[in-house]
């Protein structure tokens, strides 16, 4: 379990060496993730202003607007950082309406990845998580022989660098890494959803990094205000208490908060900062 030291500040992605703490572009695009942000500009700051304390992995796909976060990220840091990794993931497509449609056939896969590579402005994609849908936020059991294949094959052909992959059982990782590396799996996990306990140790033993999404959400009004009485006597914020939590968890946990705001943004990274005692780590775990 978690110790109360000072976690360690980076982590080996695909060769790379990234801060823990990166950033989710998601919330850039309009409400529901579709459509242009209200405010462009701010968005484009917000990007910037995440380079600039330290953020060199962004997570991305070119569903998310479609297409709004990745020419945003093109518009405010093309040409990019020499050490900026950027995840993007294939696997759904979105509707008129908004909706989100499964997209994981081969063609849409191949389709997805030239999508990525043109917004992005691009010659090859640094890292694309094939996402299971699943149970919308949770894994189900199924084969993904066929979109591997696809994407193992576009990584031959240069247009992909590393594979990842999103909403996936420890079963689907085995069955994926027999036919091409595996470097990250981003599944739901947080201080009170823990149902992939087994599957991040699993994943820090091969030396391949455990990306949470949703790192808080679900909690029930008691969690809460546990949460914010701890927060509270380490001078924190909830938000902060939470991330620090999950850097503590495991050594491979790369973190992706998402935010349009500024001062959210700002908050997220110093959640770095938070050196959790064995006690405190202890009544958070007891939060489960």
């Amino acid at each position: 379990m978690p110790q109360s030291n000072r976690p360690t500040s980076t982590y080996q992605l695909a060769g790379r060496t990234v801060n823990r703490i990166g950033y989710g572009a998601m919330q850039l695009a309009g409400p529901g993730v579709f459509g242009p942000p209200r405010d462009r500009d701010a968005a484009i700051a917000v990007l910037r202003e995440a380079v600039s304390l330290g953020v060199n992995h962004i997570d991305t796909s070119d569903y998310y607007g479609p297409h709004v976060t990745n020419q945003l990220i093109r518009e405010a840091l093309h040409p990019y950082p020499d050490d900026l990794v950027i995840v993007t993931k294939l696997g759904a497509r979105r509707g008129d309406d908004a909706s989100w449609i499964p997209a994981l056939e081969p063609e849409d896969i191949r389709r997805g990845v030239h999508d990525n590579l043109r917004n992005l402005g691009v010659d090859a994609l640094d890292i694309v998580n094939l996402r299971s849908m699943g149970d919308i936020h949770a894994p189900a059991e199924g084969s993904l022989e066929k979109q591997m294949t696809e994407l193992a094959e576009l990584q031959r052909q240069g247009l992909v660098r590393h594979i990842g992959l999103s909403n996936v059982t420890s079963a689907q990782v085995a069955e994926a890494q027999r036919i091409a590396p595996i470097v990250c799996v981003q599944n739901q996990y947080n201080l009170v959803q823990r149902a992939d306990d087994a599957l991040v140790d699993e994943l820090a033993a091969k030396g391949i990094a455990y990306v949470p999404f949703f790192p808080l959400g679900g909690f029930t009004p008691i969690q809460s205000t546990v949460l914010s009485d701890i927060a509270g006597t380490i001078g924190a914020t909830p938000m902060q208490v939470a991330l620090a939590w999950l850097l503590h968890r495991a050594p491979n946990v790369l973190l992706i908060p998402g935010t349009s705001s500024l001062r959210h943004l700002r908050e997220n990274m110093l959640a770095a900062e938070c050196v959790l005692t064995n006690a405190l780590l202890t009544e958070l775990n007891a939060m489960d």
